[in-house]
């Protein structure tokens, strides 16, 4: 959506303050030993007591109210009874959701407890780079600039981007145009970012995959060469200077 009125800024606000603090506490409340469905249980209550709905069950009917991956899982992994988290996991959550007709994205990737599997690295440069991509977009910038960008950071830290994983327009539904934010330069995309737009920008920063590839179930995501993703992302409104970042809230960056 591009942001015309007052009202519509003040409403992306509180959709996005939804998502970004169900994010930050669901990250503080995971430990070892509890299931991914108890995490997904206790966002759902945060995102109830602010009256927004899960976006991927509205829109998709996704068999739980966040996106909850683990380890080898990229991304849109299913909350389940049988999943306990460990030491040392790396686990990916998205929450996104829509409240009084708006609707905002986040997530972000984290090591739950210590670092025993070495995946901080791989959080980190997904985290730098997506705070350089989104501070170089402003009105006018072409998105496969920005895509080159992410790509180019994250070879000259030794990792890949996965190509078919994309940000996306945002706003009064999940997912709108622009539909392809890649993370890496698409040279046939020459759309630029708009002034007064709102989109979801993501890194999708992997150790030897390009490509996420869909399990039996559906809905999870794994890459086709194996290996791990660490993923973060915020939604934000393109300006002529710096963006804001509408779900700064989740700490991510911090």
């Amino acid at each position: 959506m591009s942001i015309t009125r007052n009202e519509e800024l003040i409403g992306m606000k509180k959709a996005s303050e939804a998502v970004a603090y169900t994010l930050k506490e669901m990250r503080n409340y995971a430990q070892p030993g509890m299931t991914t469905k108890q995490l997904d249980n206790y966002g759902a209550k945060i995102l109830s007591d602010f009256g927004a709905k899960s976006a991927p069950y509205l829109t998709y009917g996704f068999p739980g109210w966040t996106c909850i991956s683990v380890n080898n899982e990229f991304c849109h992994g299913i909350p389940s009874d049988n999943r306990i988290l460990k030491e040392g996991n790396l686990v990916n959550i998205d929450v996104s959701a829509e409240l009084d007709g708006f609707w905002s994205d986040n997530g972000g990737s984290f090591v739950l407890g210590e670092d025993i599997h070495q995946h901080q690295e791989l959080i980190d440069a997904s985290k730098q780079i997506l705070h350089e991509a989104i501070y170089n977009i402003k009105g006018g910038v072409r998105i496969s600039e920005i895509g080159q960008l992410i790509e180019t950071e994250a070879k000259k830290r030794g990792y890949k981007v996965i190509k078919n994983l994309t940000g996306h327009g945002i706003g009064r539904s999940l997912h709108e145009g622009p539909s392809n934010i890649a993370n890496y330069k698409d040279r046939f995309n020459l759309t630029r970012f708009k002034k007064n737009a709102v989109v979801a920008i993501e890194t999708f920063i992997a150790t030897t995959s390009t490509y996420a590839e869909t399990l039996h179930d559906g809905w999870t995501m794994v890459g086709n060469k194996g290996g791990f993703m660490a993923q973060h992302e915020h939604t934000i409104v393109v300006t002529d200077s710096k963006p804001i970042v509408l779900t700064e809230m989740n700490e991510i960056w911090n």
